[in-house]
């Protein structure tokens, strides 16, 4: 390549949703049935907020 030549930057491809909607209610779920688990421990305030969290996606 001659440093003449220029070299146009490529557009980023789109991003990919990594979970879909199902995949959020099987997270969801599973951590409701873990949050059950760790009520009486420090964890438990964690879980519920990532709880909540994860049903603004689905």
């Amino acid at each position: 390549m001659a440093m003449t030549d220029t070299i146009t930057p490529r557009e980023p491809a789109r991003a990919r949703a990594v979970f879909s909607t199902d995949d959020f209610r099987l997270l969801r779920a599973a951590l409701a049935d873990y949050a059950q688990k760790v009520a009486d421990s420090p964890e438990s305030m964690r879980v519920a907020a990532l709880y909540h969290r994860l049903g603004n996606y689905s």
